[in-house]
């Protein structure tokens, strides 16, 4: 089995640690509100969410990871559907959250259009998403190809192309800083990287970059209207 195909059999493939670790940040994030998970794949921060005693529910595309979620966690609050075309009524959460997914949708405009609408007035949407300068490097090694990513990665956004995105949609960007090197973060460069990839964040630590060079963005956009 190739380390692409090891890689993808993984349950947690995005980095819970890192993901937790900004919900905890926000000090709004609380059991009172009502949530929403958008790509909540094979179920582990919504069923950590659920386990600690949050109002959230959660949504996913694919049936298999939803399949899955079932048989790792029990029955969880999740239905298929997708982030661009959800079938919920306006203005019905609090906060919206989503982890390795706004990079995967092709139409990132009537995404977030469709967060708009659901969301409350003041509510907010918490997400993490790579940086476009970052990924598409990492991704060209990874694929070993310039284009064979790209379907998948299809709205890869920078620093700056974020806020312009998010203001177009009525929502106030503020960038969190969260620590991303974790073991998840290790194995994943090791597995594509190898032992070079683990010497290369020695030298050039992602945590320690400037915040337009990380290769992760933390965000908290919030509804103006």
């Amino acid at each position: 089995m190739s380390k692409q195909k090891a890689f993808r059999k993984r349950d947690d493939f995005g980095n819970f640690d890192s993901n937790f670790d900004f919900l905890k940040k926000i000090k709004q994030f609380t059991k009172q509100i009502e949530i929403l998970e958008i790509g909540s794949g094979k179920g582990r921060l919504l069923s950590k969410l659920v386990e600690e005693g949050y109002n959230v529910s959660g949504i996913e595309l694919r049936q298999e990871y939803i399949d899955r979620s079932f048989e790792l966690y029990g029955k969880l609050p999740v239905e298929q559907m997708s982030g661009d075309n959800m079938k919920f009524s306006d203005s019905k959460f609090d906060c919206v959250i989503s982890f390795d997914v706004f990079e995967h949708i092709p139409d990132s405009d009537k995404h977030l259009s469709e967060v708009n609408r659901v969301l409350k007035n003041g509510g907010f949407y918490l997400l993490q998403t790579p940086n476009k300068w970052t990924n598409t490097i990492f991704e060209t090694i990874r694929w070993k190809s310039f284009t064979s990513w790209r379907q998948d990665h299809c709205s890869l956004h920078n620093y700056w192309q974020i806020q312009k995105r998010f203001n177009k949609h009525n929502f106030e960007v503020e960038f969190y800083d969260v620590p991303i090197v974790t073991d998840f973060f290790k194995f994943k460069i090791k597995s594509f990287l190898g032992n070079f990839g683990l010497t290369l964040i020695k030298i050039i630590n992602p945590d320690k970059l400037p915040r337009p060079l990380k290769t992760n963005f933390y965000i908290m956009a919030k509804k103006t209207n």
